[in-house]
């Protein structure tokens, strides 16, 4: 069913917009007028960020900054979870949703589906057509769900699963918040040091005349100040140019392998990494088999998803295998990348048909050794920072104390 964006004034005379649903602009108007609003302006709404024709067309800036969020997935999951287990027909479970939705993105793309589920087509594949807000695993599932008659059951399952995406990203970016926070304002000191500060003392030296038996530390100092100061333009454009030029390596072959490597090598957070995309393959692959998606099928979505080049290469040769009926374990213990305990548990699982349920186990245990890795990290990261900004902040200060100890031979 198509979506209008809309214009009006309501009961009080008050100006008001929003987005409706319906089947042409008539139907959309007098939906609007039986909730006591008057529209002024109806126009179909798209995917897309315009709306309108030629010199007609307005741009809705908000929408481009506009993101559907694995929040929002989340959410959703749930609420047709719960609608569907009520027995609702799906067309109409669809339509809740779409009236529930907040962002407009969302909407739209609810009503695109429920439009296409209609006209008679499986829920999953209407959801394929939207890639960037139901992924690959999401579709599998759905369809998987589908084909067993448990649909609620497996969006359950989706909703928990997602959930626990969430949750892990959570983490992730509190850890990296204070971090963060503290590099910002450790570099606003230094900006105000180099800029307010230094400027002064370094005329107070030069004013007598003995800039030239500093200290190679307040040298130094000085022209560091000196490039930030005067040069700040450039740091820009070499930031973007790096970011650019890493971002066209990492889309190269031999640049992602080097770099996905080297990420699960690191010293401190290598360990973290391989955590974090173990958990995620077990986890995945748990919620794949028990929702009824083939172990063929569903090692492929865990290949593509689990966000590093050297395991999905060993997860490919278990899939590989697979097909010639032997084990998923060997080639995982093989290529080294995956922890003893995560083999040796997958082997139990193949030999006693409980591999599901080991993946769990495995999967709880890996999240709950992320979370409890998180904590130390961020509870260690933050003296941390403290002490590298203070050694450079100290650094600066050494460097204009040092010739004012010697400020009364400067003098004579």
């Amino acid at each position: 069913m198509p979506v209008f964006a809309y214009k009006g004034l309501d009961t009080s005379g008050k100006a008001t917009a929003g987005i409706v649903d319906a089947d042409n602009a008539k139907v959309a108007r007098v939906r609007l007028r039986k909730q006591g609003v008057f529209p002024t302006d109806i126009r179909p709404q798209t995917d897309g960020i315009t709306r309108g024709t030629g010199l007609n067309r307005e741009i809705n800036v908000g929408e481009y900054f506009q993101f559907v969020t694995t929040r929002d997935v989340s959410l959703l999951t749930t609420q047709l979870a719960t609608l569907i287990g009520a027995h609702i027909p799906m067309a109409e479970a669809l339509s809740a949703l779409v009236d529930q939705a907040e962002k407009s993105k969302l909407k739209v793309v609810l009503s695109k589906v429920r439009e296409k589920v209609t006209e008679g087509a499986p829920l999953a594949d209407a959801m394929a057509d939207h890639p960037k807000v139901f992924d690959d695993l999401f579709v599998q599932m759905v369809r998987a769900g589908e084909r067993s008659g448990a649909l609620d059951l497996v969006l359950r399952r989706l909703a928990k699963f997602v959930d626990s995406q969430v949750k892990l990203q959570g983490q992730i970016l509190s850890a990296l918040a204070y971090p963060i926070l503290m590099s910002c304002v450790g570099v606003a000191i230094l900006m105000g040091l180099f800029i307010g500060v230094i400027p002064r003392i370094r005329g107070l030296f030069e004013s007598m005349g003995g800039e030239d038996s500093l200290p190679l530390l307040t040298k130094a100092v000085f022209l560091f100040g000196d490039l930030l100061v005067g040069y700040f333009w450039i740091f820009p454009p070499i930031v973007i140019a790096a970011i650019w030029g890493i971002r066209r390596w990492l889309r190269t072959k031999a640049g992602r392998e080097t770099w996905d490597r080297l990420r699960i090598r690191l010293p401190v957070f290598g360990k973290l990494s391989r955590l974090v995309a173990v958990s995620r393959f077990c986890r995945t692959l748990s919620t794949l088999l028990l929702s009824g998606v083939p172990i063929i099928a569903a090692l492929g979505i865990v290949e593509r998803i689990v966000g590093n080049v050297v395991l999905a290469r060993a997860i490919a040769a278990a899939s590989h295998n697979i097909t010639e009926g032997q084990s998923i374990a060997v080639p995982l213990k093989a290529s080294g990348e995956f922890p003893p305990m995560v083999c040796h548990m997958i082997a139990i699982g193949e030999r006693t048909g409980e591999l599901e349920k080991m993946l769990t186990v495995v999967a709880d245990s890996y999240e709950e050794e992320v979370e409890s890795t998180m904590t130390a990290l961020t509870s260690l990261l933050a003296p941390l920072m403290i002490m590298v900004m203070g050694g450079v902040i100290f650094l600066v200060a050494l460097g204009l104390l040092m010739p004012m100890m010697n400020l009364s031979s400067m003098i004579k």
